[in-house]
């Protein structure tokens, strides 16, 4: 069977790469496909279909045989699906105050789930036990929103790792307490390969309750997941989802994708080459004199200090962001398809500008 024509043209150089987001990159080839296989004839809709039941075996087999999937379009939607499925009407949230829940889903926790976020500095993005007591009291308290769950990031908005023993601390604390704990893991794949440890390890295994299961970030077209650990701390998922505006009528493109990612080493194969890109990037930097790395790289993040005008010159140059423009922070990021040439025409790119 010949292709089918098309009138669509390419709008933008497949060549081009920069280091703003790991969200700029295409999907993965091996995505595409998945998703060509899964294209034709009829499917049942909203999740009755055959790619989204095989995937409940794909996911057991990562987070253990209770483990179930809600697929949904997007990570403020998995997070929020999942934070309201764990907390009531009166229930607040603690996080750093980082997080990405916080600074970067546009007060979605609040204005869409109504759900109070109980904010905690951190200097690495990371929580602990003791800090999260900080915001962990005023059960009894009627003028106080009620802590009810602690949502921890892996990795962290700033590129940092827990390792499992840190998060079945705060885990063990937390529930000591009578909360409940959510992670986003957006990046999961890349804190799993960084930690060299499956993604159990460090998400059921050590008591988790409820997961945001990245795919867009490590290759996937569109879509990410909920993946319920604990169902007896799980409220009325289904109708959350819907609710939420985040339940796919052609879900089979979004499991499928999910299936390519996870059923074989898709997932890890993107995730240790975007970390091995960020160390390469980190590496070139270091030898930048005049320009300070701001965290540990551990993932696939890079975080930056340099002259403003430096970063506003190589951004004419390679797409990236400020992280803290007043402070003349900035972030770089690695993708499945960051080449190694891509990390050393911006290292030769950033001394340039450096000289200048």
């Amino acid at each position: 069977m010949n292709p089918p024509k098309t009138d669509a043209r390419r709008h933008h150089d497949p060549q081009t790469r920069g280091f703003a987001s790991d969200n700029y990159a295409g999907a993965h080839p091996e995505v595409l496909a998945a998703l060509a296989v899964a294209n034709g004839g009829h499917q049942i809709a909203y999740g009755e279909d055959d790619y989204t039941a095989h995937l409940q075996q794909v996911i057991r087999g990562h987070f253990g045989a209770g483990a179930e999937a809600f697929p949904v379009f997007n990570g403020t939607g998995a997070n929020i699906v999942a934070l309201q499925s764990v907390t009531d009407r009166w229930g607040a949230v603690i996080c750093a105050e980082s997080a990405h829940i916080n600074v970067d889903e546009g007060g979605a926790p609040e204005k869409v789930a109504g759900i109070k976020l109980l904010t905690v500095p951190t200097p690495d993005g990371k929580l602990t036990p003791e800090l999260i007591d900080r915001q962990a009291f005023g059960w009894e308290d009627e003028h106080r929103a009620m802590p009810q769950v602690v949502s921890l990031a892996q990795n962290t908005e700033l590129g940092t790792l827990y390792t499992p023993d840190e998060i079945r601390a705060i885990v063990e604390h937390a529930h000591g307490l009578g909360m409940l704990v959510h992670l986003d893991g957006a990046r999961i794949a890349n804190a799993a390969a960084s930690l060299d440890v499956p993604m159990r390890t460090f998400t059921n295994a050590v008591g988790v309750d409820i997961l945001s299961l990245g795919g867009t970030k490590n290759g996937a077209l569109f879509g990410e997941a909920v993946i319920v650990l604990n169902h007896d701390a799980v409220r009325h998922m289904k109708h959350l989802r819907k609710l939420s505006m985040q339940l796919a009528s052609k879900m089979r493109f979004v499991s499928v994708q999910f299936e390519a990612l996870l059923a074989k080493d898709l997932w890890l194969r993107n995730a240790r080459h975007a970390n091995e890109m960020a160390q390469r990037l980190a590496e070139g930097v270091r030898a930048v004199h005049g320009v300070e790395i701001l965290y540990p790289v551990q993932a696939n993040a890079v975080f930056a200090r340099l002259p403003h005008d430096v970063s506003e010159r190589l951004q004419k140059r390679f797409r990236f962001y400020f992280w803290d423009e007043a402070a003349g922070d900035v972030r770089w990021m690695c993708s499945f398809d960051t080449t190694e040439d891509d990390v050393d025409a911006f290292v030769v790119a950033l001394k340039e500008e450096m000289a200048r």
